[in-house]
């Protein structure tokens, strides 16, 4: 599903940006490589825009869009640091809060306040203007409807239900060691039972052990392979609020054969930002400008079925009738998983094999 941008808002960026492009052209200092025929985006795998977008930013700018893809999150950020003193982008997106400290830390990026940043939570946004939120999706676990009613259970309403015996084998989870949505969901574990307290987020993770919860190396298997919904035989699954809509959109029925618990998610942001050392850091910084624009930002509910930061953008209905939104979602400061997600990570490892 294609959605034509807002004229007006369209001219006015055309403007904004030709303006933009030709301070830097005539500056004393600037050379021609500050209009480049073409910017290069490093992203990951799951990252898509309808096929007419990034050609907005063309007839825009001039300037050619080239996505270079690196494998998920994870292995894409590795690959932007062991290339950032010949960086092999100029823009990088999907660096999500439970990666973008080690970012900072290695000083990927050059600060750029984007030009629509105003419109995003501040609880989302990093000190400095150092990266730049551009979606976010909640990690939560989803249920399917006829696998749940078919088990005798009833979706529960607190984490803590599915180590009671009557949800013995019915969850799978993503092993955090490699899936982004299973880091999340450890890290929404962490934050609902603390270190420190009287039944810590071991403790429960012993007991969903002790309960016959499945680990799936990423969250294709888990989704597509161990969920009822596909055929599997566990009516609950960690995956995303917005599935649901994701169900509807691309299945058959009007109504949704899944839903989402709204206790216990955990928000998952990714950032966009300029990386430091591009040769373009003037149409890099406007890249990042066009990625927090409506334009982009109404086009990805539909194609990556997350959620746009930027308050403006206008979430399809398919969206907003069949997604479950948490009151109150787990934020955690990204300096506080970047401190202890490596030990998180294993003394978890240890508790699964055990």
């Amino acid at each position: 599903m294609t959605r034509r941008p807002n004229t007006k808002i369209t001219s006015i960026a055309m403007a904004l940006i030709a303006t933009t492009l030709l301070a830097a052209s005539c500056s004393p200092s600037a050379t021609q490589e500050d209009a480049p025929e073409s910017i290069v985006l490093l992203t990951h795998d799951s990252f898509a825009l309808s096929d007419d977008v990034l050609e907005t930013f063309t007839e825009q700018t001039g300037v050619k869009v080239v996505v270079t893809t690196a494998g998920d999150a994870g292995t894409m950020l590795n690959q932007a640091i062991l290339t950032k003193d010949n960086p092999i982008a100029d823009v990088i997106f999907g660096v999500d809060n439970s990666f973008i400290s080690r970012a900072i830390d290695n000083e990927l990026f050059t600060p750029h306040r984007a030009t629509d940043i105003d419109a995003v939570d501040t609880a989302i946004r990093i000190e400095g203007d150092l990266a730049t939120p551009i979606t976010y999706g909640d990690v939560c676990i989803n249920f399917a409807i006829d696998g749940v009613e078919a088990s005798g259970v009833s979706v529960p309403t607190e984490l803590s239900q599915f180590t009671d015996p009557a949800y013995e084998d019915l969850l799978v989870v993503e092993d955090p060691a490699t899936s982004s949505p299973g880091l999340a969901f450890l890290l929404s574990t962490i934050a609902t039972y603390p270190e420190g307290s009287s039944y810590d987020w071991k403790a429960y993770w012993t007991d969903l052990f002790a309960n016959g919860v499945s680990v799936a190396s990423d969250w294709s298997e888990a989704y597509y392979t161990q969920f009822s919904q596909a055929g599997g035989e566990r009516p609950f699954v960690v995956s995303y609020a917005s599935s649901p809509p994701a169900e509807v959109y691309f299945g058959d029925s009007p109504q949704a054969p899944t839903g989402s618990m709204t206790e216990g998610c955990f928000r998952q942001v990714e950032y966009a930002g300029v990386l430091a050392g591009t040769e373009y850091p003037t149409t890099a910084a406007l890249l990042v400008d066009f990625l927090l624009s409506t334009t982009v930002q109404d086009d990805i509910p539909l194609t990556m079925f997350v959620f746009p930061t930027n308050r403006n953008a206008v979430l399809p209905e398919v969206f907003v009738t069949h997604t479950a939104f948490p009151d109150q979602p787990i934020i955690m400061d990204p300096k506080t998983i970047d401190e202890s997600r490596e030990r998180w990570i294993a003394e978890w490892t240890a508790i699964a094999r055990s």
